[in-house]
């Protein structure tokens, strides 16, 4: 097998990557994403961020750094999750939202438009975090 090499275009040139098998989206080899993931044809997983379980990385939504996410979560649209951040259970990020630092959201969260969530922010239960929306620090959105 032939090795592949992609730009993540976050500084570190080309590295080794592949296309993911469900969706045929790029991942570094450095991260790590389940066969039974969904990574769409234009959405990026790299560094050595984590996508578990039936979750979906959707249309150029991107997730890098040491982020992780899991259960049956989604993060489409332009949206990033990154850092620290966790993003799990029913949750969604989309739109052009982000998800950085130590953040988390989960249960059944939203976060979308062009909110942020970064810090050691939670976003949980039914909360929504949405158009230019910035939840940060130790805050929290139930």
């Amino acid at each position: 097998m032939t090795d592949l090499y992609f730009d993540f275009n976050d500084g570190n040139g080309e590295v080794k990557a592949h296309r993911h098998e469900y969706g045929g989206g790029w991942v570094a080899d450095t991260a790590s994403v389940e066969k039974t993931a969904y990574v769409s044809e234009d959405a990026r997983v790299y560094g050595y961020a984590r996508v578990f379980d039936n979750t979906q990385v959707c249309d150029n939504a991107w997730v890098y750094g040491n982020a992780c996410v899991s259960d049956n979560a989604r993060v489409y649209g332009d949206a990033q999750v990154y850092g620290n951040a966790r993003v799990s259970d029913n949750a969604r990020v989309c739109g052009n939202a982000w998800v950085c630092n130590n953040a988390q959201v989960y249960g059944d969260a939203r976060v979308s438009g062009n909110a942020q969530v970064y810090g050691d922010a939670r976003v949980y239960g039914y909360a929504r975090v949405s158009e230019n929306a910035r939840l940060f620090g130790d805050a929290r959105g139930e």
